[in-house]
């Protein structure tokens, strides 16, 4: 931490600049200062000389791969439909060249021309989220829209079939490849922070720390927080240590320009000042700066966050979680139907994991524990038994080893548990028996876990978990299991909670594939 105290400037004013800084001791790949910025009011010289350019680029080599990629994409699945399908089931009997110039040429431009319109090249949605790939399905639909058009505007017979696995073929490829673009992207980020976006926090210190700790918690997302400029005055940072040099009084572009940031993230009450944050805004234009404004609503999702503008005000409506209605009851459904065929299909499974049980130590094959579930109601939870009849019983011995810091006893080598034992855990196959409480209705295939029923009331905010079945796997699940600490647990929960949606418990479901074949934080 850092005391730099400058004079103060105000919006209105160009800022000084700063010859020490060049273009070239700039640390960061993606980041460029425009020469010449213009006046710092926001009102361009002309229509002309206006720029756009951003000072953070690595979106424009970015979007170029998923534009080839898209190109490649329509173009293979547009080959594939020649090959295995006869053309002439495509309606272009005897006219090949037309045929060849429309599979090979006009539909992959289309597609790409349809992408764009949708927005899914807008930097605002890559990399992350899933509002990239609802674009991409948007487009899809487009495009079958427009061939239907087109082919009952020319009175061109084209075959159902054809139509179908061009397009369909084209949305697998395109999907599969930005989200591969997007998983090498993640891993350039969180090796080496390229195609990242560099950020000054403004606001009061406590604030700022609460939005740096929320996104640094994803390197994925890209946003590296590279200094603090808090508005309560360089006093109220004495004595504290902060994760990046902390600056007050100082004049905004200059500190962007030392730091090497492309963004400069407002939080909380830092634009309490009526008019304030209008003139920063104003200030950055043509700068090449982002500009972005963290409220103060942590672990609330976007679709639960609407602005609605009154008068030129815009105030963010927080919505109620949806904890019921056709969702919810489409869950329930989902839930009894996989759970049903799974204990049905995975019989054979159960009954080998029963026998290597029995076969390890002498005793029931199955661990029954009372559980707290949906609205505080017990239940008594199914899992295959993994540890020593005599388990329970050597616990009190070992609560000094305990390496879990809340309510629930953990060990990375826990001396009850024998060996077969240590072969489920690590495989998850022990929680495969609580497909009977999802039939029953008790659990659901996903949610918060099922926490013991004797080890507390579960006061406060870890109370809310029971607004919605337990699950099987979940969040904290997908997100680290037991390498978590108590309060990480509780927050991913709670996220749950608030931001729950059946498209969310299908990425969830998925991500739990991968989570349990790496076997991450099992034990």
């Amino acid at each position: 931490m850092r005391e730099d105290i400058g004079e103060v400037t105000t919006s209105l004013h160009r800022p000084a600049t700063s010859t020490s800084n060049s273009r070239s001791g700039m640390p960061y790949d993606s980041f460029e200062w425009q020469q010449e910025p213009p006046p710092s009011n926001g009102v361009p010289r002309s229509a002309w000389t206006r720029s756009h350019r951003r000072l953070s680029r690595w979106h424009r080599p970015y979007t170029a791969i998923l534009v080839l990629l898209d190109l490649l994409s329509a173009t293979l699945a547009s080959w594939l439909a020649v090959t295995f399908i006869e053309k002439a089931n495509s309606g272009f009997q005897g006219r090949e060249e037309i045929f060849y110039l429309v599979a090979f040429a006009a539909l992959p431009i289309g597609w790409i021309v349809v992408l764009w319109g949708n927005g899914s090249y807008d930097r605002r949605y890559l990399g992350l989220g899933s509002e990239e790939f609802k674009r991409v399905v948007r487009g899809f639909v487009t495009v079958v829209a427009c061939v239907s058009l087109l082919s009952f505007a020319t009175k061109t017979q084209l075959s159902r079939v054809t139509i179908a696995y061009v397009t369909t073929a084209s949305l697998i490829f395109i999907l599969f490849c930005r989200y591969s673009a997007r998983q090498i992207l993640h891993v350039a980020r969180k090796k080496t922070g390229h195609g990242a976006h560099r950020m000054i926090l403004m606001g009061t210190l406590p604030e700022a720390l609460e939005v740096y700790t929320a996104v640094t918690r994803s390197p994925a997302a890209g946003l590296i927080p590279v200094a603090i400029h808090i508005t309560d005055g360089y006093a109220a940072a004495r004595g504290i240590e902060t994760p990046v040099p902390v600056y007050a009084a100082r004049d905004v572009l200059t500190l962007v320009r030392e730091c090497g940031a492309d963004t400069i993230a407002v939080c909380g009450s830092a634009s309490a000042e009526p008019g304030e944050l209008r003139r920063l805004a104003w200030q950055l234009e043509g700068t090449g700066v982002d500009l972005v404004v963290a409220p103060q609503l942590t672990d609330i999702a976007g679709p639960r966050v609407h602005i609605r503008p009154i008068e030129g005000l815009p105030l963010l409506h927080v919505e109620e979680p949806t904890l019921s209605g056709p969702g919810w009851l489409a869950k329930n459904l989902m839930d009894r139907v996989v759970a049903f065929f799974g204990l049905l299909l995975l019989t054979p499974v159960l009954a080998i994991i029963a026998l290597g049980i029995r076969l390890s130590d002498p005793g029931p094959v199955f661990f029954r524990q009372p559980r707290v579930g949906h609205e505080g109601r017990t239940f008594r939870v199914w899992k295959f038994r993994t540890m020593y009849v005599d388990a329970e019983e050597r616990k009190a011995s070992l609560e000094e080893l305990n390496d879990s810091d809340g309510m629930l006893f953990k060990m990375k080598n826990d001396p009850r548990i024998f060996s077969f034992g240590n072969k489920l855990r690590a495989t998850s196959l022990d929680e495969l028996p609580q497909l009977i409480n999802v039939l029953k209705g008790e659990m659901s295939l996903v949610g918060p876990r099922p926490l013991p029923a004797d080890d507390g009331d579960y006061l406060g905010d870890v109370r809310r978990r029971l607004l919605v079945r337990p699950g099987i796997t979940g969040l904290w699940q997908v997100s680290g299991r037991s390498d978590l600490s108590w309060d990480e647990a509780v927050r991913l929960d709670l996220y749950y909670v608030d931001n729950w949606s059946l498209t969310y418990d299908l990425s969830i479901l998925w991500r739990t594939i991968g989570v349990v074949l790496q076997r991450k934080g099992a034990y």
